[in-house]
């Protein structure tokens, strides 16, 4: 039914789900600087605080508040950071 998946020794957890389109996760993530994969497109929406995200081919970091959405392509590593912890919501197409 739901799966759950720790990364960064417990400091970000996210629950998967499916939705009617597509899969999903919604999680929480610790302050601090992460870097992730992707394996497919994937959409992310902070639901709470603010997270700094570098994207791949990109120079600068990128602020995302409560609510907004950023796209990251498939095949790609990027990064995040935050500075107070952060929750997000994520789909995977």
């Amino acid at each position: 039914m739901f799966k759950t998946n720790e990364y960064f020794d417990g400091k970000v957890v996210s629950i998967a789900f499916n939705t009617s389109k597509c899969p999903a996760t919604v999680g929480v993530m610790a302050a601090g600087e992460y870097e992730f994969s992707t394996s497919t497109i994937e959409h992310m929406t902070v639901t709470s605080g603010k997270m700094s995200v570098l994207l791949p081919n990109e120079t600068e970091w990128k602020t995302y508040h409560e609510f907004e959405t950023f796209i990251v392509p498939k095949g790609v590593k990027f990064k995040v950071k935050m500075d107070t912890d952060v929750s997000y919501r994520c789909l995977y197409k």
